[in-house]
Formats: structure tokens, C-alpha cells, sequence
């Protein structure tokens, strides 16, 4: 895989209670990520391994549909997301702060 596309993949990291509560809790600490709608897992490990330089157990996905809001007589729709819940192996830890 290109690094080109790798960089593309990893959007922003998800900070939800969910969230911090996954990465806090358990022998297996897990990251929730938003990654582009088009990213495979095995695309998606490789790119948390190159920019974390950690070593990832698994990668589970989720595909979120967005919500419909109205305003008034508007009817508007929030985007799609898709969220990558990657597993680290035993004694690593992801660092946000120092990404290369």
C-alpha cells in the first residue's frame, strides 16, 4: 500500500464516553477511530501502524448512518460515518501527541 493513501485513511480520532471508556478499560486497549468511508481493514492497520508506529491485534468496523434534523420546515441529514475500533497487542500504547 502507497503511503500516499495510508495518510488518507485515518481521519480523527473519536471522543466519545464510549470511547474513552474502551480505551481506559480491559487487558486489550482498544482505539476508537473515523476513517475514510472507503477504508479496508487491512488498509486501516497498516495506517495506525506507520503514523503510531504501534503494532495493532485487530481492527473491527462499524458503518454509523447519519441522523436526519429538522430545522423549521428544513429537513436536513448529518454525514455517514465509518468508525475503526482498533486493538493493540499486549504492551502497547498509542500516543496522540507524538504522530509522525
Amino acid at each position: 500500500m502507497k503511503a500516499e493513501r495510508l495518510l488518507q485513511v485515518i481521519l480523527a480520532p473519536v471522543i466519545t464516553e464510549k470511547a474513552t471508556f474502551i480505551a481506559e478499560s480491559g487487558a486489550k486497549p482498544q482505539i476508537a477511530l473515523r476513517v475514510a468511508s472507503d477504508a479496508t481493514k487491512p488498509e486501516i492497520k497498516a495506517a495506525v501502524e506507520m503514523l503510531f508506529k504501534v503494532e495493532v491485534e485487530s481492527v473491527s468496523v462499524l458503518n454509523r448512518k447519519g441522523k436526519v434534523k429538522r430545522t423549521g420546515r428544513y429537513v436536513g441529514r448529518r454525514r455517514n460515518n465509518r468508525i475503526a475500533y482498533v486493538s493493540l497487542k499486549k504492551g502497547q500504547e498509542l500516543d496522540f501527541s507524538e504522530v509522525n
